[in-house]
């Protein structure tokens, strides 16, 4: 039986990967605006994965016969001063959201909860990968900066991105 200190923790994490959700589709818009298709369709594959990410959060505090409680949240950013300025801000918001899994790392090893450390494991390693990318493409961009046709090259790449999601346990 989960702590009802977990529970509205895990409720607050549905919160924010559904906001991410929001941010990244927000992000897309922005992009779109821009003429950069390539960095839309990343961003929008983006918010795929975070309404991933709720619903896994969602699905485990059912199979444990709890209530998801889903919240509402403040409209995300919406501009940017260009895409430079949307992956560091991304990046920044991601970081944000691995504090919020170590947190809830943090209860559940202290209640000794080993089915929520088993899920949080994953999300540990995903927060990892979200980081790596983010960080990567805001490297890439800064390196670009003012090269037109470096940018196009980068958001052609982009475009390439698919939503696939992830076999978990």
């Amino acid at each position: 039986m989960l702590s009802k200190k977990l529970i509205d923790e895990i409720n607050e994490q549905i919160k924010y990967e559904f906001f991410s959700a929001h941010l990244y589709l927000s992000m897309a818009s922005f992009a779109a605006n821009n003429d950069l298709p390539g960095f839309e369709n990343w961003f929008i594959v983006q918010a795929d994965e975070e309404r991933f990410h709720a619903m896994k959060f969602y699905h485990f505090l059912n199979s444990r016969a709890e209530k998801a409680v889903l919240k509402g949240f403040d409209d995300p950013k919406e501009n940017y001063d260009d895409i430079i300025d949307a992956f560091a801000y991304s990046l920044e918001h991601e970081k944000f959201v691995s504090s919020r899994i170590y947190h809830l790392m943090d209860i559940a090893q202290e209640e000794k909860e080993y089915a929520t450390i088993s899920l949080l494991n994953w999300f540990v390693d995903e927060q990892v990968e979200e980081e790596d990318n983010f960080g990567r493409i805001l490297s890439q961009l800064k390196k670009i900066s003012g090269n037109e046709d470096g940018l196009f090259r980068l958001d052609r790449e982009l475009a390439t991105r698919v939503f696939v999601p992830p076999v978990t346990p």
